[in-house]
This record gives C-alpha cells, sequence and structure tokens, in this order.
C-alpha cells in the first residue's frame, strides 16, 4: 500500500501537478512564516536577537508541518485505512513539484521563442531572486536551465528521499524546511540574520539529495543521448563552483551533458554577485536546452523514484 501510494502520488504530479485553486500545504507554511517572521522582528531588533528567532521560527515550522503532517495521517488511518492511504497520497503529491517546475521553465520558454523578450523576463522573474529586467535571450536560457537542474533536487529527489526516510511526515517537514529557505534563506541584508538558521540546515537536509542528482542526473543523461560521461565528469569537477555546497552538483552535471556553461555573474537586489562558470562552453546555450534540461528532470526523478522504491522494498524485506 504505501509503494502504491508513492506512485499514484508521483504520477499526479506527473499529470496535473499543482492546480492554482487547489488548497496546498506549502502556503499554509508559508502563511506560518510570515506570521511568525512579523512577531520576531517586532521584538528582535540586533542581528543576535534575529538569529535566535530565526532559530526558534525554523522549530516552530518544521516541527508543527511534521506534528500536524503525523497527527492528520494518524486520524485518517483510524477512521479508515483507504482514507489514511488517500491523505497520504494527498500529502506526497503536494511535496513533489515536478510539474510546476516544468510548466514554470516552459512559461518562460514559450515567449522566448516568440520574440516576446519582455514577458519572457516577466515570467523568469516569478521563479529566480535575480534581477531580469534587462536579461537577454542566453542570459534567460541559462537562468532557467540553473532553475530546473537546482530545483530537481529540491522539488523531487530531495522530498522523495525524505518520503523513503521517514514517510510523508518527514517529507512534508522536509517541504517545510525548503520553504523557509526559499523566504528568509537569503545573504541580502534584510534576511541575513533572521534567516541563517534556515539557510545552513536547508544546506544539510540536501546534502546527500544534491550527491544523489550528479548520479541520477548523469544516468539520465546518458538515456537521454545526451554526453553522460561528460555529466559524470563535469558534476564531479565543477561541484563546488558555487556559494551553496549543493546546488553545482546538479547544475554542473546537466552542463556537463548538454555541453554548455552555467553561471557567471548576476545582479541579486539591485547588487552584483560575482559567481564562478560552471561548466564548458562547447556550444552556445540555447532555447532547445530549457526542453532537454526538462526532460531530464522527468528522467532523472524517474530513477529516484524506482531507487527509493527499491531500497524501500530491500528494508521491509530484512526487517
Amino acid at each position: 500500500m504505501t509503494l502504491l501510494a508513492w506512485c499514484v502520488a508521483w504520477l499526479l504530479d506527473v499529470i496535473i501537478g499543482d492546480p492554482q485553486r487547489w488548497p496546498h500545504p506549502v502556503r499554509w507554511i508559508g502563511n506560518l512564516i510570515n506570521a511568525l517572521q512579523r512577531v520576531i522582528r517586532r521584538y528582535c531588533h540586533s542581528d543576535s536577537a534575529l538569529r535566535i528567532g530565526g532559530g526558534a521560527m525554523w522549530l516552530v515550522v518544521v516541527g508543527m508541518t511534521w506534528a500536524v503532517a503525523w497527527g492528520v495521517l494518524a486520524l485518517a488511518r483510524t477512521i479508515h485505512p483507504w482514507l489514511g492511504w488517500a491523505v497520504e497520497v494527498w500529502m506526497i503529491f503536494t511535496v513533489l513539484a515536478g510539474r510546476c517546475l516544468a510548466r514554470a521553465a516552459q512559461d518562460v520558454e514559450r515567449p522566448l521563442r516568440a520574440g516576446a523578450l519582455a514577458e519572457s523576463r516577466e515570467k523568469l522573474s516569478w521563479i529566480v531572486g535575480r534581477d531580469t529586467s534587462q536579461l537577454q535571450p542566453e542570459q534567460i536560457n541559462r537562468a532557467v536551465v540553473e532553475t530546473v537542474a537546482e530545483n530537481t533536487v529540491d522539488g523531487i529527489i530531495a522530498p522523495l528521499f525524505f518520503l523513503l526516510l521517514g514517510g510523508a511526515p518527514l517529507a512534508m517537514a522536509y517541504k517545510a524546511v525548503n520553504t523557509l529557505d526559499s523566504m528568509v534563506g537569503y545573504k541580502h541584508e534584510k534576511y541575513r540574520a533572521i534567516g541563517m538558521v534556515s539557510a545552513r540546515l536547508d544546506d544539510v537536509a540536501n546534502y546527500i539529495p544534491a550527491r544523489l542528482s550528479w548520479l541520477l542526473l548523469s544516468v539520465a543523461a546518458f538515456l537521454c543521448r545526451n554526453d553522460g560521461s561528460r555529466a559524470l565528469r563535469t558534476g564531479w569537477r565543477d561541484r563546488y563552483n558555487h556559494s551553496s555546497p549543493n546546488c553545482a552538483w546538479a547544475e554542473a552535471t546537466v552542463a556537463g551533458a548538454l555541453g554548455i556553461r552555467l553561471g557567471g555573474p548576476n545582479d541579486y537586489f539591485g547588487q552584483r554577485v560575482e559567481k564562478p562558470w560552471i561548466g564548458d562552453a562547447l556550444r552556445p546555450i540555447a532555447v532547445d536546452d530549457i526542453s532537454r534540461t526538462i526532460r531530464l528532470m522527468w528522467v532523472a526523478s524517474t530513477l529516484a523514484l524506482a531507487l527509493f522504491i527499491v531500497a524501500r522494498w530491500l528494508a521491509v524485506g530484512a526487517a
């Protein structure tokens, strides 16, 4: 039943993604984070106080998310096993973001192909933190490829990994960790103190999934008839060419698979951030690389699901 729930939830994400009008736990988690932020900023003013407040916020948000998920799932199973199964499927479905990620990338790709640069920049601004107002087509392509590669980890592989470790409640708790990082885990002055704990613990949570993404995306490159061996080599060589200890693993692997260069300087919150280059520019990056990266994401996520199902089956069989 548990493995069937995993597969059904994954298929639901592939087929329908996250309909905007549906209730979604991440929105509730985001509302909780915003409410706690306001309280913390009202009483904490120094950097040290904000760091402590940010740590307390992390504990409350992640702990409450796990506890509520566990309680709702336990209650549903008590009422009826099939209700519990349906709730489990729903929870897993909500922590996966493959279809949403693909749709967001395609929303940028379509106007870019049509020459509607202003619309493409606007759609890109919805999914990246960098300033998009002056980006040229090559820079837009690079930003989308980087976003899809990076979010393959925290949108699909990591939730499945924590699902393996602790079921739907732990996967939900991971989603809270990731949401905290996406909302307050910035090096910008406004969030540097209050988001320090969230940023650091998100790095910890993604440590193993990011490294798994190197292997999974490399195998995906072979299966997609990209350069799998170069993906493996470049993923390892450039794995630390990023300020984050995790982001470059997936980005470098995709760059190697496609023979393109990612990274480089970007503007964030009006500040120029110099980043090292990732990969080798064997050819100019093109708009088709967006769809190629989406394909790599889907194949890698399928491999991750299969890997974790086998791991779960072996663990249950050995118990």
